[in-house]
């Protein structure tokens, strides 16, 4: 009996041995909707390279850039569903899950990215990862694009060139408004749309960084660019509740480690990726690129500050002083 109770003990053991060795490797899918020379697609790529270095046979992590498997008005949903396991949309996309996210639209909160980190830094800018916890999202870490510049069919020195035109914007309230506070007329469209809206006519202008502008050829199709850096294009690298506690510990604390590092790569480099495509798009010579003065971009600051009052109850008064102290 007590030879056979041991013989049991050991193919039990080795049963368990052989199944770990060849247990599959959980599957992280990372969908995003932009092209892979962008901050956030080098950023995937880069998740991606060190996952499978260091969770070799653990974690395998498929990318999939450019919209090829969710676009950006679906993503969020397949994340709850468990379709895919990280993605990183834009802040505008997490109005309907969040309001106190609206801070990141409103228009010239930030001065620059230096001030976006100042407030991201920050306890209450760290307090927002967590906001969309009770709707099963998990806040990972924001990954900047960087900030965001106009075009139009017209030179929109001022405020009033851009009453009338039709402006691509993601699904915003914040964005809807700011265009409306210059009586503009704002259209929400899919990234992935807005190259052929914008040849044909449907939409007059959009607003987007440089990198992003480069990497679709928007400047292919609009003869005027304003150099605003009225607003922020940001994301947020999120994953559901469900399958991040699912998780082994291990790997959790893991790719915990990794997520900060590549964190910190793709925020060091937005704003060289997008001074690099600035100068590709001059160099270009289809586009022309009007660089406001002092006097041109405070008047398009006081055409558009009324929308801070409108969205700061629904925001949070705290957040949006917190986040103008950083551009003092």
């Amino acid at each position: 009996m007590f030879k056979f109770l041991i013989r049991a003990l050991l193919s039990a053991a080795l049963l368990g041995l052989y199944t770990n060795a060849f247990a599959a490797p959980i599957v992280i899918k990372f969908s995003h909707v932009v092209s892979e020379n962008t901050p956030k697609g080098k950023g995937a790529n880069m998740f991606k390279q060190l996952v499978e270095e260091r969770l070799a046979g653990k974690v395998e992590v498929q990318v999939f850039p450019s919209a090829q498997l969710f676009g950006d008005a679906d993503e969020i949903i397949a994340l709850l569903k468990n379709d895919v396991q990280i993605i990183a949309p834009a802040l505008s996309k997490f109005s309907k899950f969040t309001k106190v996210l609206q801070l990141y639209d409103l228009p010239f909160l930030f001065n620059d990215l230096n001030a976006v980190a100042c407030f991201q830094d920050s306890p209450p800018g760290k307090e927002m990862l967590d906001s969309m916890s009770s709707k099963g999202i998990k806040g990972l870490a924001y990954w900047h694009n960087g900030m965001k510049q106009l075009s139009a069919p017209v030179p929109l020195r001022t405020p009033d060139a851009a009453a009338g035109l039709k402006f691509r914007i993601m699904s915003s309230d914040v964005l809807q408004a700011q265009f409306q506070a210059v009586n503009a007329n704002p259209q929400k469209l899919a990234f992935s749309e807005v190259y052929l809206a914008l040849q044909t006519g449907q939409i007059d202008g959009q607003e987007n960084t440089w990198s992003n502008i480069y990497s679709q050829k928007f400047f292919e199709v609009q003869p005027y660019f304003e150099e605003s850096n009225h607003g922020l294009l940001d994301y947020m690298l999120i994953t559901s509740q469900r399958f991040w506690k699912g998780l082994p510990d291990d790997i959790r604390t893991e790719l915990e480690k990794i997520i900060m590092e590549v964190t910190d790569a793709v925020n060091g480099f937005a704003s060289q990726e997008n001074e690099d495509a600035k100068k590709l798009i001059m160099e270009s010579g289809k586009t022309e690129i009007i660089q406001l003065t002092a006097e041109e971009k405070e008047k398009w600051r006081a055409a558009m500050k009324p929308v801070w009052d409108q969205f700061k109850g629904d925001i949070g008064a705290k957040y949006v002083e917190a986040a103008a102290a950083c551009s003092k």
